[in-house]
């Protein structure tokens, strides 16, 4: 883990590639924490499952009254045999599509869960360092739990992803391509196909080894691509907005009590949304832009998906303890 000095910053953007949820930047106060320097990964979420029996979200039969919430009034409840195990996988297209309709490169597929991310006939065989995937929010926050960690807030996120960049672009500076150079796992318009066409199958999609990029100021690899991360807080489109209007700046914000989202025309306003941050390798430059350091979304906290993974922090009061617990057992 690395050590993030807490001070007061500048959250949010207002550059015009800022979207409207980014904004305004507004200042906020956060105390010092550690953070993991990589996403968790697919080897040490193993060592979680192996240690405790855990059961993941995907491989688990939903419940209808947590998909209900997510659904437009009135639908339906499925038969019980529709209610399978599994997760939501990118699948791509063969042509190029409007990127109105995410349904076109999503597809749901029974199986898939965080040892199969890609489904039934997908493995994770020498991926011990890449970040693990198909993990729900309830996921992450069992893993921080029996790791004697937690998951970030919003604010602790933006300040860690920045580097100590003030109001910097992405989380190495303002140039997408310094010299040049890749900066992060993101889809690469000038080698790949458009997005989200996948016909090049010498062109790999999906993720890399963590650490594979150089890191930002504060030594941690991958705050942008790669994986979106989980963060702790609830996710209200207007949250910044909010924020702003507070005569001094919120130290240690833990984020709005609810979720609300007008943009998300698929789902009721007050969906339950947790905090999604970095972008993935599915963004590119025509496409979402998530890689940027103010980029933030709402997501669903029980739906794993296949470029969705997480990190995690301590309190220096957290750390100090387990300081003292290896202590205690090198001891023995």
């Amino acid at each position: 883990m690395a050590w993030i000095p807490g001070t007061d910053f500048l959250m949010g953007n207002d550059h015009q590639m800022s979207q409207p949820n980014e904004r305004p930047a507004h200042k906020v106060q956060v105390s010092g924490f550690w953070m993991d320097v990589h996403d968790v990964t697919n080897a040490e979420f193993r060592r979680f499952v192996e240690a405790t029996g855990y059961v993941t979200t995907a491989e688990m039969k939903p419940r209808w009254e947590d998909l209900r919430p997510q659904l437009p009034p009135g639908t339906p409840r499925p038969h019980d045999s529709e209610l399978i195990a599994g997760a939501m996988v990118f699948v791509g297209t063969e042509t190029e599509v409007s990127l109105r309709d995410y349904s076109r490169w999503w597809r749901f597929v029974p199986g898939a869960n965080w040892r199969h991310p890609q489904g039934p006939g997908s493995d994770i065989a020498g991926k011990d360092e890449h970040p693990v995937v198909q993990v729900s929010y309830e996921d992450a926050q069992a893993y921080a739990k029996w790791a004697g960690k937690r998951l970030p807030t919003e604010a602790e996120w933006e300040f860690a992803a920045r580097g100590g960049l003030e109001q910097a672009t992405y989380t190495w500076g303002n140039e997408l391509l310094p010299q040049g150079k890749a900066m992060a796992n993101i889809w690469d318009t000038q080698q790949q196909q458009p997005f989200p066409v996948v016909k090049d199958e010498k062109i790999q999609v999906g993720t890399t080894p963590v650490g594979s990029y150089a890191p930002n100021g504060y030594g941690l690899y991958d705050m942008a691509g790669n994986v979106w991360q989980w963060t702790a807080d609830w996710y209200r489109a207007d949250a910044f907005q909010i924020q702003a209007q507070f005569r001094q700046p919120p130290k240690d914000p833990a984020g709005p009590a609810d979720s609300f989202d007008p943009s998300d025309g698929n789902v009721p306003v007050s969906a339950p949304k947790r905090v999604t941050r970095g972008g993935s390798f599915l963004c590119s430059d025509t496409y979402c832009i998530s890689y940027r350091a103010s980029a933030r979304r709402g997501t669903d906290p029980l739906n794993p998906m296949s470029h969705l993974g997480f990190r995690t922090v301590m309190t220096p009061e957290q750390w100090k303890l387990a300081k003292a617990r290896q202590g205690s057992v090198a001891s023995r």
